[in-house]
């Protein structure tokens, strides 16, 4: 499986984004596609997973309310949607895949990681 995300820039404080996740390979539907983060100085930190399907989709409690995560099948393409963002949320975003999905926020779940994005918001 290979990710690309895309989709990372500058933007102001409040401001939204869009990340996309573009995946190729063999990718089924209880897949699970996830988001994770990483600030600069920081530990890698889990934003939100979903499965391939569609059904399900589980997010880091810091991450409700403010930002989506979704998928389009037809694209093999997942999304994270990132609104009211403030500056803490400057990170690299990375997607990642898991062969099975689970409403997990370990790292260790996920075998395959994209390149990551730059997102960083300014004040």
């Amino acid at each position: 499986v290979q990710l690309q995300a895309s989709g990372g820039g500058l933007v102001q404080a409040g401001g939204s984004l869009r990340l996309s996740c573009a995946a190729s390979g063999r990718i089924f539907r209880d897949s699970g596609m996830a988001w994770f983060r990483q600030a600069p100085g920081k530990e890698r930190e889990f934003v939100a997973v979903v499965r391939w399907s569609g059904s399900s989709t589980y997010y880091a409690d810091s991450m409700k309310g403010r930002f989506t995560a979704s998928r389009d099948n037809a694209k093999n393409t997942v999304y994270l949607q990132m609104n009211s963002l403030k500056p803490e949320d400057t990170a690299i975003y990375f997607c990642a895949f898991s062969r099975l999905y689970s409403a997990s926020s370990s790292s260790t779940m996920y075998d395959y990681w994209g390149k990551g994005t730059q997102v960083t918001v300014s004040s």
